[in-house]
């Protein structure tokens, strides 16, 4: 390291910018337990761990876990698979709905709806296929 450079990181401390660079170039890990008792009882413990580090340095350490979950990345194959299958099934159901019978028209008008206590019958129009 030359003087000058030396000089300048003893003249100064360092700012906000250095700290995280230095952060998320190295990590940082903070880790601790919180427990909770009462009349010397456990009645809740938490065990908190936090890597801070960059991307980066996070796949050098082994930790992509981002890359395999649904939520973060939706293009994963897990949900191409399932779109695929979703597309098939409904393309099976739309040929399904293609093939069904007709109703003729005659037998539409011949039909009414089930009678309720003071309801009026009034004709029942079946949806024909397309």
């Amino acid at each position: 390291m030359s003087s000058d450079r030396s000089n300048l990181i003893t003249a100064r401390p360092p700012g906000l910018v250095d700290v995280l660079d230095r952060i998320l170039d190295k990590g940082l890990v903070i880790a601790g337990d919180i427990k909770v008792s009462l009349a010397n009882v456990e009645l809740l413990t938490l065990q908190i761990r936090l890597l801070v580090c960059s991307i980066d340095k996070a796949e050098q350490i082994g930790l992509n876990w981002w890359r395999y979950d649904r939520n973060l990345a939706p293009g994963t194959e897990i949900g191409a698979k399932e779109a695929d299958e979703l597309r098939a099934r409904l393309t099976e159901l739309e040929q399904l709905v293609r093939n069904l019978p007709a109703v003729p028209a005659s037998a539409e008008r011949g039909k009414t709806a089930p009678s309720r206590k003071g309801a009026s019958k009034r004709p029942v129009r079946a949806k024909r296929a397309k």
